[in-house]
């Protein structure tokens, strides 16, 4: 059964930086695809970023140049580095985990940023 664990979110100030990690087990993680999405109150959940087992990422625009997704999977672990973080960044962060069109979620963290 996969469990996904997240990890290092929290309160920071406009311009801050936070790392998210995600911790994976019960599957075979070099193989997953894997992603970090981001739901606020009363939007919908958004796609970050993914980073695909052969090492290549996307990021929806709106954190290119300030957010960089990255895997190590010695540790099984998928990691979500946030700086100059923004309000707009505010929401509960989750991992996710994607194998031939089947995903596992994580219960997510919270990221807060406000001064």
């Amino acid at each position: 059964q996969v469990q996904l664990v997240e990890s290092g979110g929290g309160l920071v100030q406009p311009g801050g930086s936070l790392r998210l990690s995600c911790a994976a087990s019960g599957m075979i993680f070099s193989l997953y695809t894997m992603g970090w999405y981001r739901q606020a109150p009363g939007k919908q959940r958004e796609l970050v970023a993914t980073i695909t087992r052969g090492g290549s990422t996307n990021y929806v625009d709106s954190v290119k140049g300030r957010f960089t997704i990255s895997r190590d999977n010695a540790k099984n672990t998928v990691y979500l580095q946030m700086n100059t973080l923004k309000p707009e960044d505010t929401a509960v962060y989750y991992c996710n985990a994607e194998f031939r069109g089947f995903g596992s979620w994580g219960q997510g963290t919270q990221v807060t940023v406000s001064s």
